[in-house]
């Protein structure tokens, strides 16, 4: 019969025989079709889930990697910014330190002047730069301190009786009791004016021209160590003390002029950076305001400062 199949199994027991029809062949092709359906998607699942998982394990890698690197990076940002943290706090410091300095500074070159926090620090660095800067261009440019160091003062500027003649008269200059020999040095830069050997007055002379208008002269020396004509600067050493000409002993006798006029050679004697205001106040006949307004004005503008800063100092030249 073609709608039955007939299954026979024999063993030393017999043979034993099972009849399957046409419906029971569909069930069992149905089954057979069903389970290998679910085990080809059992498979595919498999699969599908396998490769997920892969890339899923392939991703978690390379997050974990990721994680790790930001970490790292994190790491080194924090330390950066407390570096940065350090290195602001360090600047502030230091900016303070500045502030208090140039306080300071502003104190010693205006004592008179109340402090102007009105202006930033960089306005008031521009200033105080600028007039630090004109002090120390006038003192190496207009006399100041001893040429001959620590010595003693034998006789001052003014009205005497001269030791040799016996007459009254006006003494121009300061003499220095010091020995045959001694050294002499400018105290300011400028110019050998005159070098002039005399066995009379003066005796063996010398003079120097130094700027705006001022000049310093040297009587009775022993020997010039400068020419006429020659460039000096501030400490050079210039000539050497002796006693020639009308004197009544070694000595140097030392004078300051100003346009021609003999100043007391002892304010400028005494003057220095740190005293810087006394010289104003003992010789008023010169036009310091004028002079120390024109050295500001071109400091200013060499020195390159705001434009606003060098109309501050055009408005206070005024």
């Amino acid at each position: 019969m073609k709608d039955q199949i007939t299954i026979s199994i024999s063993s030393v027991s017999g043979s034993r025989h099972w009849h399957i029809d046409r419906k029971k062949k569909q069930k069992i092709k149905a089954f057979a079709y069903t389970v290998a359906s679910i085990v080809a998607v059992i498979l595919c699942v498999s699969t599908y889930l396998y490769v997920a998982f892969d890339n899923a394990h392939l991703k978690n890698s390379l997050l974990i990697k990721q994680s790790s690197d930001l970490n790292d990076e994190l790491v080194a940002l924090n330390s950066m910014k407390q570096e940065l943290e350090d290195e602001l706090l360090e600047r502030e410091s230091q900016v303070a330190l500045v502030s208090d300095r140039l306080a300071d500074i502003e104190l010693l070159l205006s004592p008179d002047i109340q402090k102007d926090d009105s202006h930033s620090l960089e306005e008031r660095l521009n200033v105080a730069a600028v007039e630090m800067s004109t002090r120390v261009m006038m003192l190496s440019k207009i006399p100041n301190g001893s040429p001959v160091g620590k010595a003693r003062i034998s006789s001052g500027f003014g009205a005497r009786i001269h030791p040799v003649t016996r007459e009254r008269r006006m003494h121009r200059g300061l003499d220095f009791a010091v020995n045959t020999g001694t050294n002499i040095y400018a105290p300011a830069d400028g110019v050998v004016e005159v070098t002039r050997r005399s066995n009379e007055g003066s005796g063996n002379f010398l003079r120097v021209q130094h700027a705006y208008g001022f000049s310093s002269s040297y009587s009775h020396l022993h020997e010039f160590k400068v020419r006429s004509g020659q460039f000096v600067r501030k400490g050079d050493l210039i000539a050497v003390s002796g006693n020639s000409g009308l004197s009544s002993g070694p000595h140097l006798h030392y004078e300051v002029r100003f346009v021609g006029r003999a100043l007391d050679p002892l304010n400028f004697v005494e003057w220095g950076l740190d005293d810087f205001e006394s010289i104003i106040k003992k010789e008023k006949l010169i036009p310091w305001d004028s002079l120390i307004n024109t050295v500001e004005l071109r400091l200013a503008q060499l020195l390159q400062p705001s434009s606003q800063k060098v109309a501050t100092l055009a408005v206070k030249s005024k």
